[in-house]
């Protein structure tokens, strides 16, 4: 897969936005595990219309999200964790929620495809977006691939929203 291809496959996962929710999942207390949260935290200081999207740092624990789901009524929900894809630190791919089986995926409490299922059914479109950790040791701060990737998809993200 190529190195640029998250972005089209993201934009083409987006079509039809109206309204995006960005869920940032992750324990920062972890790494590179708080790359969710770091993006979520970015996006909701980019100045992009809280009528168009809005970013919620969900942490480890983003089921307990959903009720501000409902509220928001959004067409597309983004999911966004670090996730071990086997590719190098700070690698970005867009994941069928399908796909991602088990709590092995993450360290966090409900499985992310049990908490993607659920949203979907509430007349969401779910896409999951993984980021490549390079580390997950005890200990605040993201690694500087991380933190590239974090920005990079911040940017993204605003550029096709602006784009609306």
């Amino acid at each position: 897969m190529e190195a640029e291809d998250w972005r089209e496959r993201l934009a083409a996962s987006l079509e039809g936005l109206r309204r995006l929710a960005v869920l940032g999942i992750g324990n920062e207390l972890y790494g590179d595990d708080g790359a969710g949260v770091a993006l979520a935290r970015l996006l909701a200081q980019s100045g992009i219309a809280p009528g168009m999207m809005q970013a919620f740092e969900a942490g480890p624990a983003p089921e307990n999200f959903t009720g501000s789901l409902r509220k928001f009524m959004p067409s597309h929900v983004l999911m966004v964790d670090a996730a071990n894809l086997g590719l190098e630190p700070g690698s970005i791919r867009v994941i069928d929620p399908a796909q991602i089986t088990g709590a092995g995926f993450s360290t966090h409490t409900l499985p992310l495809h049990i908490l993607a299922d659920y949203i979907a059914r509430e007349g969401c479109r779910v896409v999951m977006l993984g980021i490549q950790p390079r580390d997950l040791s005890f200990g605040e701060g993201l690694s500087s691939e991380v933190s590239s990737a974090v920005i990079q998809v911040k940017n993204h993200l605003t550029d096709l929203l602006i784009a609306l």
